[in-house]
């Protein structure tokens, strides 16, 4: 027998179930133990047994001459019909069994309704969830969608000027386009293809601005999308070059890939 039916059996619950002195609560958990713990359930019906025989024992049986008085009393005319005795004892098993069946039974009904419940309240939380998940993507995409509209506003406005970049001999297959606004004073590049390259190096794309290269940001294939670039003022060219690993702060113009002029 485990430690937790022990301390159930010591606690005294099952007495005061018998006697109708549990909570409502405590009879819930009495009707559980009883359907869970075949000990229990032992236990439950020697402590009901025990129950019937003493209170067969205390029961005192009426003097036999008291029923002769009564009839004595009663008038001639009135009828009186003889009750066959049953046994005390026989008539308070059955309600006792009936009771227990039905204590059983509302426990099993009970545990069911609870798990029940569990597993509804399971199922709304996951709900819950998925509709915070739900709502988190739309504003995510909202998000997304705000920056498209702004970004293809940008490339729709009359002052955008569109410049697209092709590679040299060493880089045949790249090819970028340009977007800059000078009276916004933005600019974008949209990654179309880029050559692959050793892991080792990677492409750097400049501004040409009164004979000094400034850097614009690294280039990666990955990045195949629109994206933004620092705005060089008065910029008179935009350069690619090939640089090692992690970007260069000056520009290795021998290793340079594609160019064109903006003025």
């Amino acid at each position: 027998m485990n430690e937790k039916i022990t301390t159930f059996l010591s606690s005294g619950l099952l007495d005061k179930y018998l006697l109708g002195e549990t909570t409502s609560a405590e009879a819930e958990m009495v009707e559980s133990y009883i359907l869970k713990y075949p000990e229990v359930q032992n236990t439950y019906n020697t402590l009901q047994y025990n129950l019937e025989v003493v209170s067969k024992s205390k029961a005192i049986e009426a003097p036999k001459f008291i029923l002769d008085k009564i009839l004595d009393e009663l008038e001639d005319d009135t009828p009186v019909i003889n009750l066959k005795t049953q046994k005390n004892y026989k008539v308070w098993h059955r309600i006792a069994i009936a009771a227990s069946v039905a204590s059983i039974l509302f426990g099993g009904y009970s545990f069911a309704l609870y798990n029940q419940n569990q597993k509804l309240a399971n199922e709304n939380q996951v709900v819950v969830e998925e509709l915070f998940d739900l709502r988190s993507d739309i504003e995510q995409n909202n998000v997304m969608l705000d920056n498209v509209m702004r970004q293809l506003l940008k490339l729709n406005n009359p002052e955008t000027e569109k410049y697209i970049i092709t590679g040299n001999d060493r880089a045949k297959d790249l090819r970028t386009v340009a977007y800059i606004n000078p009276k916004e004073k933005t600019s974008m590049i949209d990654v179309v293809s880029l050559p692959e390259l050793p892991e080792e190096q990677c492409y750097q794309i400049w501004a040409e601005l009164q004979g000094k290269m400034v850097n614009l940001g690294i280039l990666n294939e990955s990045d195949r999308k629109l994206m933004s670039l620092p705005y060089a003022e008065n910029a008179l060219a935009l350069k690619i070059t090939i640089e090692p690993k992690g970007g260069n702060n000056i520009a290795s113009e021998e290793n340079s890939v594609a160019q064109i002029d903006l003025q």
